[in-house]
C-alpha cells in the first residue's frame, strides 16, 4: 500500500549502518548495545546518545538521505519528519545549516517530506518558544508544524499555551506529544490548547468523556504500536489499546517513531496491526489513507488521483 508516516523522528530513523557511517570506529555492537534500553528514561538515555553523533549539516544530510531511501523503499509518498530542534539548541548546533542540509535532501528525494520542529518540553517555555520562533521564519519554506517532545511528567503542556498561540498565529499546525507516560489529563491539555493532532495519545482510551471528544472533533492520535511496547507504555503488542481506540471512534494513525531504535518499519506496524491487532484487510486501507487524510498538507499522492484505499470514516 501506498503509506504516510506523520510521527517520525529523523534522529531515532538513523540505522546502525549509517551511525558506522558517521563514526567508523563505533562496532555493530557497540551500538546495537547502545539501542537496548529499560523504560522511558532509559530510551530518553539511549537517544541523547545517538544525537551525540550528529554534529554537522553534512551528518545530518546523511541521515536524511538514508532514512529517506529505506522510506521509498516501502512505498512511502509522504511524510512529516519530526526533527529535534530543541536538542539542536541545547547542543549549540548550527540549525540553519542543518536545516538546510537536510531539506536539500527532501527535495531530491521521491518521498514528499514536510518538517516538524520539536522543542523538548523538559527544557522549559522558554526554550520552546525558541524552537516555535525558528519553525515560524521558514512556516513558507516546507516547515508545517510545531510539537513537544521529552519526559511529560517534569514538561506539563501548560507552560506552552504562549507558545502554542505563537506557532498557530504564524501558520504553523500542532502536534504535541502527550498521553504517552502521563494520563488522559495530559492529553486533555493539549487539546485544550488547540493541538491537531496528538502524538501517542494512548492514554485517552481511560477517560470516556475524552475517546467521546476526539472522536467528534476529529482530532487523530499518532499511533506508534512498537514504540509504545518498547518503552513499556504499552504492556504487550496484544494489550496494546489502539483497537479499542478505533472501535471507539477516534481517529488514529499508525506510524514508527523512532524506527532504528525500536527496529521497526511503517510497513512493519501495519503488519502487527493486522496478525496482532485484528485489523482486517480494509481496516488497514482505511489506515493507510488515513495518513493521507490527516496530513498538514494536502499530499500530491491524493491530488494524482491514487487513492486506491477506502477511508476510516471514524
Amino acid at each position: 500500500m501506498a503509506k504516510a508516516e506523520l510521527h517520525v523522528h529523523l534522529e531515532g530513523a538513523l540505522e546502525p549502518e549509517t551511525l558506522r557511517e558517521l563514526a567508523p570506529d563505533l562496532s555493530l555492537e557497540d551500538i546495537l548495545e547502545r539501542y537496548q534500553f529499560e523504560g522511558f528514561p532509559g530510551f530518553l538515555v539511549s537517544y541523547k546518545w545517538v544525537l551525540g553523533y550528529l554534529r554537522t549539516a553534512d551528518d545530518y544530510a546523511l541521515a536524511a538521505r538514508r532514512m529517506l531511501e529505506k522510506l521509498a523503499a516501502e512505498n512511502v509518498r509522504y511524510a512529516e519528519i519530526n526533527l529535534s530542534v530543541g536538542v539542536m539548541l541545547w547542543a549549540g548546533r548550527d540549525v540553519k545549516s542543518i536545516y538546510d542540509a537536510v531539506n536539500r535532501e527532501a527535495e531530491r528525494s521521491a518521498v514528499e517530506v514536510w518538517w516538524i520542529f520539536d522543542a523538548v518540553r523538559h527544557f522549559g517555555a522558554e526554550e520552546g518558544m525558541r524552537v516555535a520562533k525558528l519553525a515560524a521564519e521558514r512556516a513558507g519554506d516546507r516547515v508545517v508544524g510545531f510539537g513537544i517532545g521529552g519526559d511529560e511528567g517534569r514538561g506539563p503542556a501548560e507552560w506552552f499555551e504562549d507558545t502554542f498561540r505563537f506557532a498557530r498565529e504564524h501558520g504553523l499546525r500542532l502536534a504535541p506529544h502527550a498521553g504517552e507516560t502521563e494520563g488522559p489529563e495530559s492529553v486533555w491539555t493539549v487539546v485544550r490548547l488547540g493541538a491537531d493532532r496528538v502524538g501517542h495519545g494512548i492514554r485517552a482510551i481511560d477517560d470516556p468523556e475524552l475517546l467521546a471528544h476526539l472522536r467528534d472533533a476529529g482530532i487523530p492520535l499518532e499511533i506508534c504500536l512498537s514504540s509504545n511496547v518498547a518503552t513499556g507504555v504499552a504492556p504487550s503488542l496484544a494489550g496494546h489499546p489502539a483497537r479499542r481506540l478505533y472501535d471507539a471512534g477516534v481517529p488514529i494513525v499508525l506510524n514508527t517513531d523512532d524506527p532504528a531504535m525500536f527496529r521497526t518499519t511503517l510497513s512493519r506496524e501495519f503488519e502487527l496491526a493486522g496478525t496482532v491487532l485484528g485489523f482486517s484487510e480494509a481496516e488497514l486501507e482505511g489506515l493507510a489513507l488515513n495518513g493521507f487524510r490527516y496530513a498538514f498538507r494536502r499530499p500530491r499522492w491524493l491530488e494524482d488521483g491514487e487513492r486506491g484505499a477506502s477511508p476510516n470514516r471514524h
